[in-house]
């Protein structure tokens, strides 16, 4: 993040600008937004700012900035449209200590105005750090479109009300009554019309001051394989919901952003044959914060239900009388054959797939080898990557067609994802060759579309 985004408090201050065509149009329409004191440097400026002027929104001021002019600035926003004159000006800016901003030249300035989305006193602002300003505005429209005129006025009525609200504990009670009014009784009061807010507020929050605090409650959430995008709507909620959120050594960081800023992050990542948190120890913690009062969002990469000792976490909440949910997720298999354009069961070739783990708690896992080496078997094959000579040698020893096509798929879903595309007699080795080091899903039975397609290609003409 180069920008960063923060709310300056204009109010009374002094906010200088130079220029008077349609640049200088363009920031003056937004700094009029303000309530800060704008003045502007322009020979010839256009007719709207000389408006502006005479009703007493802005100083005009008819000449090209000088040297101290700008000694109490705060903000500078350089619009000539002339690169000699912007880079002349902001210099002035600079030496008098002024942050500037000139337009159209994202490297030279201090700070860029991004698109805002206005119901005062609830603003939204969006930035691309310059780099795409149209994507700026489509998100600009969108919001605008979505946010309905009363979130203004709510927002103003709660602000007055909020030295009543102290009377509540600090934190997830207080939390909790603000949610109901934006969410619920504050938008059904103002139908009736302004005056009805307050007593509504007032009647919320007598219900919210004689009600038990809200006891502990635990959520095991499935946060798919890694891209954000593939969060369920129901996820997201209970990130935003949580107080605490304890993850695995698999969730990336773009999900943990979506959880509350005041939130508790505990990181409790286990590896194979590696570094771990105990069972025990995550138990523990689970059942100790939620114990307490707190929302606990477990954070489990993929779906929480496969091979995510999922159990002992719940025979734990319910040994210490504590409720939870599970919010199911994508799992690592469905992200993984979508990479490859395949799907995990077809017509005439597999009617079932199975779901392994390359390991377990005692070492490498044992399963059906037998039926897995027949013809046309599926799997998908869970912490494999070393295993995989090990699970190699069962489907050999079994009678696994040495040329059975396998593809393990490394980060699915993210930016870095890739794919090795190799089969059952080469597994072992191609794998070391490729160096993965993040999280892979092998699929045993199955090659790339593109790749399938190659092949089925050159057997017609052989």
């Amino acid at each position: 993040m180069q920008h960063f985004p923060i709310f300056l408090n204009l109010n009374k201050r002094p906010v200088v600008l130079s220029g008077g065509g349609d640049a200088a149009l363009a920031k003056l329409r937004l700094l009029l937004k303000t309530n800060s004191k704008l003045t502007v440097f322009a020979a010839t400026p256009a007719p709207e700012i000389e408006s502006w002027a005479q009703s007493g929104k802005l100083t005009l001021i008819r000449r090209p900035v000088m040297a101290g002019d700008l000694s109490n600035a705060t903000l500078f926003y350089a619009a000539d449209e002339n690169p000699s004159e912007d880079a002349r000006t902001a210099k002035i800016a600079r030496d008098a200590r002024a942050l500037v901003n000139i337009v159209d030249n994202l490297q030279d300035s201090d700070f860029i105005t991004p698109a805002i989305v206005d119901r005062a006193p609830v603003t939204i602002a969006i930035g691309t750090e310059g780099t795409a300003p149209v994507l700026a505005r489509a998100l600009k429209a969108e919001l605008e479109a979505r946010l309905p005129a009363s979130v203004g006025p709510l927002a103003r009525i709660g602000n007055s009300f909020r030295a009543l609200a102290m009377k509540l504990p600090a934190g997830r009670a207080r939390r909790d009554f603000w949610a109901d009014y934006f969410s619920d009784a504050g938008p059904k009061a103002l139908t009736k019309g302004k005056a009805a807010v307050k007593p509504a507020l007032n009647t919320l929050l007598d219900r919210h001051l004689s009600r038990a605090a809200r006891p502990g409650h635990v959520a095991f959430v499935g946060a798919g394989p890694g891209d954000p995008d593939l969060l369920t709507m129901k996820a997201r909620r209970a990130l935003d919901e949580a107080d605490v959120v304890i993850h695995d050594r698999l969730i990336t960081a773009e999900i943990l952003d979506l959880a509350r800023r005041e939130a508790t992050i505990i990181d409790a990542g286990k590896e194979g044959f590696g570094p771990s948190v105990s069972q025990d120890d995550i138990n523990a913690l689970i059942v100790g914060h939620a114990g307490n009062g707190a929302q606990v969002v477990r954070l489990k990469s993929g779906d929480a239900t496969v091979f995510g000792r999922l159990d002992e976490e719940i025979d734990a909440c319910d040994d210490a009388q504590i409720s939870w949910n599970i919010v199911p997720g994508i799992t690592a298999a469905s992200a993984s054959v979508a990479a490859l354009g395949q799907s995990l069961t077809k017509r005439g070739r597999n009617s079932s797939v199975r779901f392994l783990t390359g390991h377990d708690m005692r070492g490498f896992a044992d399963h059906d080898w037998a039926a897995l080496s027949r013809p046309g078997e599926v799997a998908a094959i869970y912490m494999g990557k070393k295993s995989a000579r090990f699970v190699q040698g069962r489907l050999l020893m079994h009678g696994a067609d040495r040329a059975t096509p396998v593809s393990v798929i490394e980060n699915a879903s993210r930016p870095d994802q890739r794919i090795l595309e190799t089969t059952l007699a080469t597994l072992p080795a191609d794998l070391a060759d490729a160096g993965f080091d993040g999280p892979a899903l092998t699929l045993f039975g199955l090659a790339p579309r593109a790749a399938q397609s190659l092949s089925h290609l050159q057997m017609e003409t052989a």
